[in-house]
């Protein structure tokens, strides 16, 4: 409907004292669909309380959907509803602006599941965001000013030639959005499809991040040839680009290449699991991420390094996560020659069974190393399990018990022989 007809339709229904009744539908679909948006977001939020932070802001995302959707939704029915007894031009203008709002919400939410990053939207998110709301705002603007067929008619009747085909600008623009929907929905479900596998605890952490990155390629895939067919493309050139494909990796992405393939042998063969402490030729840490690319290790200073999968599959790889977890640790005191050895090794075997994070099995130990110039040179060994957690602040434990021991003198230092002075 133009939009002179739709102004010149709402004034005369401003006269009429029915439109009160169209005015209080609104009312009422924007209160109940607010509410109602309102009590399923908390009673889902309440459910996912337990859940991780990435799923309760999922869920809390798309509470924010849900508003429009059942405000849109409420002004239908009442416009189905009216129609039957009267006008309902304001219903009528009412409906494609509350199903725009939705439609907007639902693509951010979508975008945002699929390209944010634990919560963070970067930039270009959010500029592509802007675009799609003015477009999605211009395309409702357009409709009420009933341009929409004119339009229409203009991108049927005008056609580009490519090849040998001769597509008209309305194909192309229904081939290019299909195509962006269809991918959007691709990647949506599969964000969401790996959401769930990497909750299932009953699954080994490699094999879930397989089945995600296979499931999520497996979607793209065929999304992508859905959406050539709905475009009107025959398949049967893609062997042609296969093959160019073919020859590319061969060339010049060989590398590229062995470091994916070498990321699945990774996952599927569990040599590494995420959260492994691991030291590979100078780079030691726990493994973080196991990328299709890369493998991210973290250090105990916090510093992160990309590894090449393909550097652990050909490099020889030090996993400290394997059967025996623990690592042995120890400090070294030098006694004065005059002290009881066999009370001095007792003592220090206490102050290490003490600490928290020191484990009885490896047992402590205490040796003795050398007969120094000074005094008795002893070494005590301790294991730990959670070397991830850092090791230093278990030796600073154990030697301050130590030092409590030399402050009271039941310990005493071997000293070097003090020259008199004169």
């Amino acid at each position: 409907m133009p939009l002179t007809d739709l102004l010149q339709d709402l004034l005369e229904d401003i006269s009429n004292p029915r439109i009160l009744w169209q005015a209080l539908a609104i009312v009422g679909a924007v209160a109940i669909g607010l509410l109602l948006a309102r009590f399923i977001r908390r009673s889902w939020l309440h459910e996912n309380e337990t859940q991780n932070a990435i799923r309760r802001l999922s869920v809390e995302g798309f509470g924010r959907v849900l508003a429009p959707l059942l405000i849109a939704a409420l002004v239908w029915g009442a416009k189905l509803g009216l129609q039957q007894h009267q006008s309902v031009h304001l219903l009528r203008v009412a409906l494609p602006l509350f199903t725009s709002m939705a439609l907007i919400r639902l693509v951010f939410y979508m975008l945002r599941r699929v390209f944010a990053r634990h919560g963070q939207i970067g930039t270009a998110l959010q500029t592509f965001e802007k675009i799609l709301a003015l477009v999605v705002w211009l395309g409702v603007a357009l409709y009420l000013m009933g341009l929409w067929p004119d339009i229409i008619t203009f991108l049927d009747n005008n056609e580009i030639r490519i090849g040998k085909n001769r597509p008209s600008l309305l194909d192309i623009l229904q081939g290019a959005v299909s195509v962006v929907v269809l991918m959007m929905l691709a990647l949506w479900a599969g964000a969401a499809l790996e959401e769930r596998l990497m909750g299932l605890e009953g699954l080994h952490t490699s094999s879930r991040v397989v089945l995600a990155r296979v499931s999520r390629a497996a979607l793209i895939l065929v999304s992508v040839l859905v959406s050539l067919r709905l475009v009107g493309l025959d398949l049967t050139v893609l062997s042609v680009f296969g093959g160019a494909l073919g020859v590319g990796l061969g060339l010049g992405m060989q590398r590229i290449a062995s470091n994916y393939v070498s990321g699945f042998i990774i996952l599927l063969e569990r040599s590494l699991s995420i959260g492994d402490p691991i030291t590979v030729d100078k780079y030691s840490g726990r493994v973080a991420r196991i990328n299709t690319r890369t493998t991210v290790l973290q250090a105990l200073d916090g510093t992160q390094t990309l590894l090449p999968n393909e550097m652990l599959i050909t490099g020889v790889v030090l996993n400290q996560a394997g059967t025996n977890k623990a690592v042995r640790l120890n400090t070294r005191i030098t006694v004065a020659y005059d002290s009881d050895l066999n009370e001095v090794m007792t003592l220090l075997l206490r102050q290490a069974d003490d600490v928290e994070r020191v484990v009885a099995e490896p047992a402590p130990a205490v040796q003795l190393n050398a007969f120094g110039p000074t005094g008795y040179e002893l070494e005590l060994g301790f294991s730990i399990i959670d070397p991830e957690k850092g090791s230093g602040n278990v030796i600073s434990a154990v030697n301050k018990n130590i030092y409590a021991l030399v402050h009271s003198g039941a310990i005493r230092l071997g000293l070097p022989p003090q020259i008199p002075q004169g």
